[in-house]
C-alpha cells in the first residue's frame, strides 16, 4: 500500500490504494521458460527431495510413451494428470521420485525407418544390425525432443535419470524377468493361430489391434453336402442332405477343415421340393430364411447333431479333401447357422477343436496374406482380393447359397492400420494357464483399487478371457528371444541358462550382442557343445513385454523406489495394454500384481464430442496451445474436465479455460496488492487470536478452512476438476463476490494502522498463502511466481519457492463457531442477494447511482427474523456495500417470497441515502460538514486525514 500526503481538499491521493509488482497479464509463453531455468539454476528438484528425506513414499510409475515424433494432446493429459499427483503427494508430505520413461523398440520406429530408406532406395541389402542402429538414433532422437516439450509443460520428475528400454541396464532386467518365465516353464514354442499384420509380415498381440466397428466384409451362406455314404439313418430319404454354413471370410475356405455343429440345441431338416434338405440350427432358421429369400421350403423333422458327429461332407474348394463334421462347445445362436465352418489354421477356436479332433492344421497363406502353392489356383492372390474371387467360384459351381455385405467390428494392425488376419505360424508364447496364473492374477485384480471403479471389470473380463501371450516377433529392432535351432534334433532350444548366458553379454555390450556373436557363445555349460550344431533364431520380444517388465527395471532396480507402485495412471486402452502386460510379467516372476492402485483417463475428443481429425482441422495441438497462451492455461484445462470420461478440447474450450485462469489471476493479484505494506512479525497473524478481526474475516476464514478440507478430499480422490470448480468458485463467489467487496472500504479508506484494515491484511495473507499452495499443482508456473510477491518472515526460513511448502491443513481456531457462523453467513447472503435486487430498478431509472446512495430499509415483525437482523446489524452496510440500513420491527408491505426459505420474514425497501457524500469514502451520512476543518469528509475520513497529515 501507498500514500501520498496533499493538501485538503485534495482527498483522492490520502486514500490508499493496492500496489504490487505481480503483473496483470500473465505472459505465460514468455515468462515459463524463465521460471524453469530459475527452478533448474536453484536446484528446485533437489531441494524438494532433500526436504521429503526421511518421509513415507510414494510411487507413480511411468508408463512409457513411445519415442516417436513429438508429443500430443493425449500425452500432455496424461503427463500433466501424472503431475498434480506427484505434486500433490509432494506437497502432503510424501517423498515422490517420479521417474519418466520411454518405449523405444518396436514396429513404429522401425517403420519410421524402413519407410526412409525405402524411398531413397537404400533398403535392399541392408542387415538388421545396420537396422538397429538407424531405429536405436531414431528413438533417442524423438527421447530428447520429447523430453524438452515434457519439461515445457512444467512436468517435475527426474528427467537427468529416465528410464529407456533400450538402454543395456533395462534390456538386462527385461532378460532376468524372461528367464524366470523360461525357468519356470511358463515359456513355450507353439504352432497355432495368432493376429498377423499382412504389411509388415509380423505376429501381433490383443494389445495391438484396434477394432473398427464399421468394417464391411463379404458374408455368405455355403453348401457342405454330406457324403453319400456317412448320411446317418434319421436322415436317409431326404434329397441331398446339405449343411449349411455362414461366413464373413470366405478367403478362409481353402484352409476348412471341418464343421462344427452344438449338441446343446435341435437342428432341423429344411426340405426344397426334390432338389435338397438344408440341416440349420432350428434357432437360426427363421433369419436364414428372412435373408435369403429361401422361403419355399418346409421342416420335415428335427435332430440332435450328435447323429453327425465324424460325419464328412463335401469340401468346397478342394473336392478331394472331405471337411468332418465336429460337435463344439462354441457353437452359438447369435448368428449364422448353427454349423460353423471351421479352419484351424485362421482361428483360435478352429485351432483348439481342431486339435482335439485330430486335424491337420492346413495354412495356404504367407506371410503377406497371399495365397502360396498348397492353393495354385489363386497363388499369389492377396485374400483379400480373393473374397471376391471365391465366391463367384462357388456360384459357378453351385456351392453358394447366398451372399451379401455384413458391417461389424474387425481387428486392425495399430501401426500398418490395415485389417489383421488369424493365420497359423510358430511363435514363442507364455502360458496363462500353467499353475493356476490366470486365477491367481484374477485375484489379484481384486485386490487393486481402479479408478474409476469399472476398471476392475473391464480388466477382469479381459484377464479371464485372454489366450496365451503370442510373445514373438518377426522384426529387426526390439530384444531378441535368446533361442538356438537345433540341427541335430530338428528343435528350438530355449533354457532359463541360455537366456542368462545372452543376459551376461548384453549387460557391457547391449543386446546387438546377438547378431555380433556366434552361437557358440550362447551355449551354456549345461548343453552339449559341438561346432556348428547351433544356430540363432530371431524372433525379438514383444514391445508390450519390454513396457511391461518396466516394473523390473525401474522399481525394483532403483535404490530410491519401491515395488509394488501406488498407482499406475494411463489411459483406458491400458486394460488390456500396459496393465495387462505389467500384471501378467509380475504374475509370472513374483505372484503378485506390481500396482496398489490404477487409475485411467478417457480419450480427447474435439467440441461437441467429434473425433479429431487433421483433415477437418480440429486438432488441439498442445505445444502451439503452450506457444500461444502457456503450458498453465492448458493444464488449467486438464484440471477443468473430468478425466473419467472422453474429454473435449477446443480453441474455443481454451479460451473459456483462459478467462478462468484470468480470474484466479487477478484475485491472486488483488490479494497480493493489499499487501504491500503488510509485515510478518510486526502486524496481527490470522493464526493468533485477536478480538480485531471483524465478522467478515472470521466468516472467510472458516470459508477458507472448508475450501482447504474440500480441496484436499479431492485430491486424495484424484478428482482435480473439483479442485478446478473448488478454487474457481472460492475466487468468484466468496473473494471477489463478497469478501474483498465488503473490505475494499477498510483497506482503502481506513488509516494505514487501523487495527481493522491490519486485521483484514492479516486475514488476505492466510488466504492468499493457502490459495496459492492449492493451486500449486495445478498450475505450477503461477503460483511459484506469485509465491515471490507474497510477504515472507523478516527472520527465519522463508521457503524460496511454493512447491517446497507443505499443502495446507485447516486451522482449527478458525472452526470456533464456524457451523453458525457460516449458517448466518448463508442467510445474510441471500439477504444480500435480494437487496441488490431491490437497488437494480433504482440504480437503472436514474434514483441512484452507486449503491452507497442506497438506504436500505428492512421491516419486519418476526421476532426469529428481528433477533437474527439485531445480531448482524452492525454487519448491514458493509455487507450489502450501502451507507445506511434501518431495522424496523413493522410490518411494511409485502415480505420478500425469495427470503422465506432461509426463513427471513421482512419486506425491503430501497431509499436515497440521507445526509450528503463524503468526497473520500463515498459514503452518505448527515455526519458530512461536522468537521469545520474538513467539511466534505465524514467523521472518520477527517480523522484519517489528520492522522496521515500528521
Amino acid at each position: 500500500m501507498t500514500t501520498q500526503e496533499t493538501t485538503a481538499p485534495d482527498y483522492k491521493k490520502t486514500v490508499l490504494t493496492p500496489k504490487t509488482d505481480f503483473p496483470q497479464r500473465a505472459g505465460l509463453a514468455q515468462k515459463e521458460p524463465t521460471i524453469l531455468d530459475e527452478w533448474q539454476a536453484m536446484g528446485l528438484s533437489e531441494k524438494i527431495a532433500a526436504r521429503r528425506a526421511g518421509a513415507p513414499d510414494y510411487v507413480l510409475h511411468d508408463g512409457p510413451p513411445y519415442a516417436n515424433g513429438d508429443i500430443h494432446i493425449g500425452h500432455a493429459l496424461n503427463k500433466v494428470l501424472k503431475d498434480f499427483v506427484v505434486r500433490y503427494k509432494t506437497m502432503a508430505g510424501f517423498k515422490t521420485d517420479y521417474v519418466p520413461g520411454w518405449d523405444c523398440h518396436g514396429l513404429p520406429i522401425e517403420q519410421k525407418v524402413l519407410d526412409r530408406l525405402r524411398k531413397k532406395k537404400q533398403l535392399e541389402g541392408k542387415e538388421p544390425l545396420e537396422i538397429r542402429r538407424l531405429c536405436a538414433e531414431e528413438a533417442r532422437q524423438w527421447v530428447g525432443t520429447q523430453r524438452t516439450q515434457f519439461q515445457r509443460l512444467g512436468i517435475g520428475g527426474d528427467w537427468e535419470h529416465p528410464y529407456i528400454t533400450m538402454d543395456p541396464e533395462y534390456e538386462v532386467a527385461i532378460l532376468q524377468g524372461f528367464a524366470e518365465l523360461v525357468g519356470k516353464g511358463y515359456i513355450y514354442k507353439g504352432f497355432k493361430p495368432v493376429h498377423w499384420d499382412t504389411v509388415y509380415e509380423t505376429a501381433l498381440a490383443e494389445a495391438e489391434l484396434e477394432y473398427n466397428d464399421n468394417h464391411v466384409s463379404p458374408q455368405i451362406y455355403l453348401r457342405f453336402p454330406l457324403y453319400a455314404e456317412d448320411v446317418p439313418e434319421e436322415l436317409k430319404g431326404l434329397p441331398k442332405p446339405t449343411i449349411v454354413i455362414w461366413t464373413t471370410t470366405p478367403w478362409t475356405m481353402p484352409a476348412n477343415m471341418g464343421v462344427s455343429l452344438s449338441r446343446e440345441f435341435d437342428y432341423v431338416m429344411y426340405r426344397r421340393g426334390d432338389e435338397e434338405t438344408l440341416l440349420i440350427a432350428e434357432g437360426l432358421l427363421t433369419a436364414f430364411k428372412l435373408t435369403t429369400g429361401l422361403e419355399d421350403g418346409e421342416v420335415v423333422g428335427r435332430f440332435n447333431a450328435e447323429i453327425l458327429d465324424r460325419k464328412r461332407a463335401h469340401h468346397p474348394v478342394f473336392p478331394e479333401k472331405p471337411s468332418l463334421l465336429m460337435l463344439g462347445e462354441h457353437v452359438t445362436l447369435e448368428q449364422g447357422t448353427g454349423c460353423v465352418h471351421t479352419a484351424p489354421a485362421h482361428g483360435v477356436e478352429d485351432f483348439e477343436i481342431g486339435k482335439e479332433y485330430g486335424l491337420e492344421v492346413f495354412n495356404p497363406v504367407d506371410g503377406a496374406g497371399r495365397y502360396t502353392a498348397l492353393y495354385p489356383e489363386m497363388q499369389g492372390v492377396s485374400v483379400f482380393d480373393a473374397n471376391k474371387r471365391l465366391i463367384e467360384k462357388f456360384r459357378a459351381e453351385g456351392t453358394l447359397i447366398w451372399t451379401g455385405t455384413y458391417e461389424h467390428s474387425y481387428a486392425y494392425s495399430w501401426r500398418s492400420k490395415q485389417p489383421v488376419i488369424m493365420r497359423a505360424t510358430e511363435q514363442w508364447f507364455m502360458a496363462v494357464e500353467k499353475d493356476g496364473l490366470r486365477e491367481k492374477a484374477l485375484a489379484e485384480v481384486d485386490k487393486v483399487e481402479w479408478i474409476p471403479k469399472w476398471g476392475r471389470d473391464r480388466i477382469y473380463n479381459m484377464v479371464a478371457g485372454r489366450p496365451d501371450w503370442c510373445l514373438s516377433r518377426q522384426r529387426a529392432w526390439g530384444v531378441p528371444i535368446p533361442s538356438l535351432f537345433d540341427t541335430k534334433t530338428g528343435e528350438s532350444v530355449l533354457s532359463r541358462e541360455i537366456v542368462e548366458k545372452f543376459v551376461s553379454y548384453v549387460a557391457t555390450e547391449g543386446t546387438d550382442c546377438w547378431f555380433t556373436r556366434p552361437a557358440e557363445d550362447f551355449v551354456p555349460d549345461t548343453m552339449e557343445k559341438e561346432p556348428g550344431r547351433y544356430t540363432k533364431e530371431s524372433n525379438v520380444l514383444d514391445v508390450w513385454f519390454d513396457s511391461g517388465a518396466s516394473h523390473l527395471g525401474v522399481l525394483d532396480a532403483r535404490a530410491n523406489l519401491r515395488w509394488p507402485a501406488d498407482l499406475y495412471l494411463e489411459g483406458s486402452d491400458q486394460h488390456r495394454g500396459w496393465f495387462q502386460s505389467s500384471l501378467w510379467v509380475a504374475m509370472g516372476v513374483k505372484g503378485t500384481a506390481p500396482y496398489k492402485a490404477v487409475l485411467t483417463h478417457g480419450f480427447i475428443l474435439a467440441e461437441k464430442g467429434v473425433k479429431m481429425s487433421k483433415s477437418v482441422g480440429n486438432v488441439v495441438a498442445p505445444l502451439k496451445v503452450i506457444e500461444q497462451s502457456g503450458a498453465d492455461v492448458l493444464r488449467l484445462w486438464v484440471a477443468s474436465e473430468d478425466y473419467r470420461g472422453d474429454l473435449t478440447v477446443s480453441d474455443n474450450i481454451l479460451k473459456q479455460v483462459s478467462e478462468v485462469y484470468r480470474r484466479v489471476r487477478n484475485t491472486i493479484r488483488f490479494l497480493l496488492g493489499n499487501l504491500d505494506d503488510y509485515r510478518i512479525g510486526e502486524h496481527p497473524d490470522a493464526e493468533a487470536e485477536s478480538a480485531t478481526f471483524l465478522e467478515d474475516d472470521r466468516w472467510i476464514l472458516a470459508r477458507t478452512n472448508e475450501l482447504v478440507r474440500k480441496a484436499t478430499a479431492a485430491y486424495d480422490a484424484y478428482e482435480f476438476h473439483r479442485v478446478y470448480h473448488l478454487v474457481n468458485a472460492f475466487c468468484v463467489n466468496d473473494l471477489s463476490g463478497v469478501y474483498l467487496d465488503c473490505a475494499k472500504d477498510r483497506m482503502y479508506c481506513g488509516a494505514p494502522d487501523d487495527p481493522a484494515r491490519r486485521a483484514c491484511q492479516a486475514t488476505i495473507h492466510a488466504i492468499a498463502s493457502r490459495l496459492l499452495k492449492i493451486i500449486a499443482p495445478l498450475l505450477p508456473f503461477t503460483a511459484h511466481e506469485a509465491w515471490d510477491y507474497l510477504p515472507k518472515p523478516a527472520g527465519g526460513e522463508a521457503l524460496e519457492s511454493v512447491h517446497l511448502a507443505d499443502f495446507p491443513r485447516p486451522f482449527e481456531a478458525w472452526d470456533h463457531e464456524s457451523e453458525k457462523l457460516l449458517a448466518d453467513w448463508r442467510r445474510l447472503l441471500e439477504l444480500r442477494s435480494e437487496v441488490q435486487k431491490a437497488i437494480e430498478p433504482l440504480r437503472r431509472d436514474k434514483t441512484i447511482g452507486n449503491s452507497l446512495e442506497a438506504r436500505v430499509t428492512l421491516a419486519t415483525k418476526n421476532q426469529e427474523t428481528l433477533a437474527f437482523l439485531a445480531g448482524v446489524s452492525h454487519l448491514l452496510p458493509r455487507v450489502f456495500i450501502v451507507s445506511q440500513v434501518d431495522v424496523k420491527a413493522e410490518e411494511s408491505g409485502d415480505t420478500n417470497e425469495a427470503l422465506e426459505s432461509a426463513g427471513l420474514k421482512l419486506s425491503i425497501r430501497i431509499d436515497h441515502a440521507e445526509g450528503a457524500k463524503c468526497e473520500r469514502c463515498w459514503t452518505w451520512t448527515p455526519e458530512v460538514g461536522s468537521d469545520h476543518e474538513h467539511p466534505s469528509l465524514c467523521p472518520r475520513c477527517a480523522s484519517v486525514v489528520r492522522s496521515i497529515a500528521e
